[in-house]
């Protein structure tokens, strides 16, 4: 026999049997309602590319020795050079719509592909 009085602290005691079994509910009448499937969109074709237009300053002087060029005009200007750090880098950021100077890292990289001779 179980006692389903409260024990001090407010909590009713009731059978196991009752609390695991619960009414089967009723079967649904209709099937529910889902959102019809997404069609794919199709991607956005990327913009063309914008060839890379660069200046180059000689650190000295601050003369401008290339001024929008693009990259073989910029190796032949830094092929008739001594030094990578004698000379400042920028390259054009369209987006922007400003001259960004370029790391020593990325000066590095344009350096290494002008013809030497």
């Amino acid at each position: 026999m179980l006692d389903t009085e409260t024990k001090g602290t407010g909590a009713h005691v009731v059978p196991l049997d009752s609390v695991e079994r619960k009414p089967d509910p009723k079967p649904p009448t209709q099937r529910p309602w889902s959102p019809p499937k997404k069609t794919p969109r199709e991607p956005k074709p990327e913009p063309p590319r914008v060839p890379r237009r660069f200046r180059v300053v000689d650190v000295l002087t601050r003369a401008v020795l290339l001024e929008d060029g693009g990259l073989r005009e910029t190796l032949d200007v830094l092929s008739r050079v001594e030094r990578m750090l004698d000379v400042s880098l920028f390259i054009w950021e369209a987006d922007d719509e400003r001259w960004r100077l370029l790391s020593l890292s990325e000066q590095e990289v344009v350096w290494k592909r002008r013809p030497t001779g």
